[in-house]
This record gives C-alpha cells, structure tokens and sequence, in this order.
C-alpha cells in the first residue's frame, strides 16, 4: 500500500510538470538560455568571478544581518503599540511613521553623508577603536537597512501582537503563568506564526534593497555588474546575469520560508 501510495504521488507530480503551460514556460526558458549562451558575449566572465562572488557574499551577509537586527528591534517596536502605555507607544509609531514615510536611498544617505561626516570632527573618534569601522561605509549601510526593516516588519509585528486571542493570554494569566512566560510561550510565537507570511514579502523585499548600499561605495554583487558594464561597455550580459543571481537567491529565500511555514504544527485563526 505504502508503495502505490509513493507511485501515485510521483505520477501526480509529474502530471503537473506535464501541463501545457508548463511546458511552453520550459521550452521558452530553454530558448532564452540557449540564446543568451550563443548570441551574448560572456569572455569577461573569468575575469570578474572572484569579484563576482565577493559581491554575492557580501549581499548575502547584509541580507542576513540587517534582517535579523531588523526583527528584534521589530518585536519590541510592535510590542510596544500592542500594549505599551501612551509614553512607550508613541515613539514606537513615530520611528515606523518615519522609516515607512522616507525612501530608504534618502535614509542611507542622511547616515552616511550626514551622520557619517560629523564623526571626523571629534579627535575622541578618530582615536578610539570605532574609527577603523566608522570610517567604511558598509556600517552605515548595515545600519540604514536595518532600521528599514525594523520600521515596515514593527508595524506587522503590532498587527501580529493585537491579532493574538486575547483568551488565551487571561487564561494563561489564570493559570497563574508570569508576564514573561505568557509572551515566551503563547504571545511571541503566536504573532510569529501570524507575522510569518508577511515576514517573507519584507525578506525578499529587504534583497531588493540592498543594492542601494552600492551609491555609498559598498562593493556588492550590484557594484559589481556596474564596474563590468563600466569597463566592458557591455550592457544586457551583467544585467541579465545579476537578475538570474537576485532571482535565484529569492527562490532559494521563498523557498525556506514555506519549508518553515510547513513544519509549524499550530494553524492560528
């Protein structure tokens, strides 16, 4: 029985690759690729690999940090209008107000070209241990990213935090569990499970946001097609090529997510 059951779920998946759609969305990926692999000049690949995935490494460690910062500087913020008193929730929505309001390209550059500039006129900076970091523009990017992401994920976290049943935290409270075992337990990780779906869209959205750190000198894998096409006069080749990166990582990101969506035992609602 457990074998027909594996035979019928493999005949069924691949009845769903067999769909006419499916095919004419293969085949014309398999045109795209062959042309792109005949008709384009790709000669300067080896000369820009190591560069390449020097890029591709350092936008994957912005994306992890400022998005891990980013959520638990969130989980506080959104707390904090879910049911903070009047004096914790009003900064709380001022900051989301104005993250949400200003682009972020006006954001990073208010850190770098402003705040960035002012450290230099203290000796006490220049001569202490922060210098070396303060003096490169990657902290500055890490840092506008990740208040980005704390400002748009905080908001979802307060949506999350007053979504939670309120019964089940009085009868948490009933039980006689403390304030910190009722978050830990019942409030966290009920807003995570409900923030979950929203939290991909701000991840994915967060990888296509890191390429702004690029007009401040970081060297990312956007920097990168940007000096191939400087040098090369080649246009569409790194272009296209940086799509396929940025698309891959999305995959691979969406991907996760609903691996993590899926393992969650508790259906909330």
């Amino acid at each position: 029985m457990v074998g027909e059951a594996a035979i019928i779920n493999t005949a069924a998946r691949a009845s769903l690759w067999l769909q006419p759609h499916r095919i004419v969305l293969i085949v014309i990926a398999l045109g795209l690729v062959l042309s792109a692999a005949f008709f384009m000049r790709w000669d300067w690949l080896p000369q820009y690999w190591a560069l390449g995935l020097m890029g591709i490494w350092r936008s994957l460690w912005i994306l992890a940090v400022t998005c891990v910062l980013g959520f638990l500087i969130a989980v506080p913020v959104g707390l904090a209008q879910a049911a903070g008193s009047i004096w914790v929730a009003a900064p709380a929505k001022v900051f989301c107000t104005i993250i949400r309001g200003t682009p972020l390209l006006l954001q990073l550059w208010l850190l770098y070209y402003g705040l960035g500039s002012l450290f230099p006129q203290y000796p006490w900076i220049r001569e202490s241990w922060m210098w070396p970091y303060l003096r490169q523009a990657w902290p500055y990017g890490v840092l506008a990213l990740t208040l980005s992401f704390a400002g748009y994920e905080g908001e979802v976290m307060r949506g999350a935090f007053a979504g939670v049943p309120k019964g089940q935290l009085e009868a948490a409270r009933a039980f006689g569990m403390s304030r910190w075992k009722i978050f830990q337990r019942i409030w966290l990780p009920q807003a995570f499970y409900r923030a979950l779906p929203t939290l991909t869209g701000e991840t994915v959205l967060q990888l296509k946001s890191t390429p702004l750190v690029a007009t401040i000198s970081v060297i990312d894998i956007f920097a990168v097609s940007s000096k191939v096409r400087q040098d090369t006069y080649l246009t569409y080749e790194p272009l296209l090529l940086l799509a396929l990166i940025y698309m891959a990582i999305t995959g691979i990101l969406v991907l996760a997510f609903s691996r993590i969506e899926a393992r969650i035992p508790v259906k909330v609602g």
